[in-house]
């Protein structure tokens, strides 16, 4: 009984701490509902399903237009487990940014970090000359994890239970790993990285240390590249 009790507490707490973070609550919900969409109308797993959705397609970016697809890709998955991965981080990462920098600040530094990793990801890809679907979350996760290395280094290596070191170490083991699986967009993650570091410098110069915040899988001819923070 007792048990129950706390864990209904801390269900309780959680829910109710929900409303310190709206910003990254809202980007996790509306990657759940364009998840469910993409699911109820098709398969997620389907690369030509996502394009009609959003996706990124390189061919169509390289005849110059559907250039919104470098925002609405950010927002669509391929699979559960690719979904899974980077909301899991995001859920994590993004309250401990949004908390530290501002509502504002957090979503200019999401929007604006996954679309430079958007952005650099398909100009690789178009200059490769081979047809690519891409498609995830990882390259705005990644800009969220580095504007927080930034802001972990101005308040002297640490921010609520982040240190420097571990967000650098989990950084590096992430890009290792997806350097050493296929089907990744590791443009994407490193992109989005370099995006949130600068972002995270801009928005953020001038908050003194004292802020009153608390401390790719192939299918036929064309490749499918996913963003996703664990690698899939």
């Amino acid at each position: 009984m007792i048990d129950n009790q706390r864990n209904d507490s801390d269900i309780v707490r959680f829910l109710r701490n929900r409303r310190t973070v709206p910003m990254n609550t809202m980007m996790i919900f509306i990657n759940l509902v364009a998840f469910l969409l993409t699911e109820l109308t098709g398969s997620s797993l389907d690369g030509g399903h996502l394009v009609s959705w959003g996706a990124v397609y390189t061919p169509f970016m390289e005849a110059g237009k559907d250039y919104y697809r470098l925002f609405t890709c950010m927002f669509l998955h391929f699979g559960l487990s690719h979904l899974g991965n980077n909301m899991l981080v995001l859920l994590f990462m993004g309250d401990a940014l949004e908390r530290a920098a501002g509502k504002i600040r957090y979503l200019l530094i999401y929007l604006l970090g996954g679309l430079g990793a958007s952005c650099i990801s398909c100009y690789l890809d178009i200059k490769k000359g081979v047809p690519v679907i891409s498609a995830g979350a990882s390259g705005a996760v990644f800009a969220v994890i580095g504007a927080l290395i930034y802001i972990v280094l101005r308040k002297r290596g640490k921010l609520e239970n982040f240190t420097a070191r571990q967000l650098i170490f989990l950084a590096f083991l992430s890009l290792y790993h997806g350097y050493t699986s296929a089907g990744v967009d590791n443009a994407a993650h490193v992109g989005g990285l370099v995006c949130g570091f600068f972002l995270g410098i801009l928005l953020y110069w001038g908050r003194g240390k004292g802020s009153r915040y608390p401390k790719r899988s192939g299918n036929g001819q064309n490749q499918t590249k996913s963003c996703s923070f664990s690698g899939h």
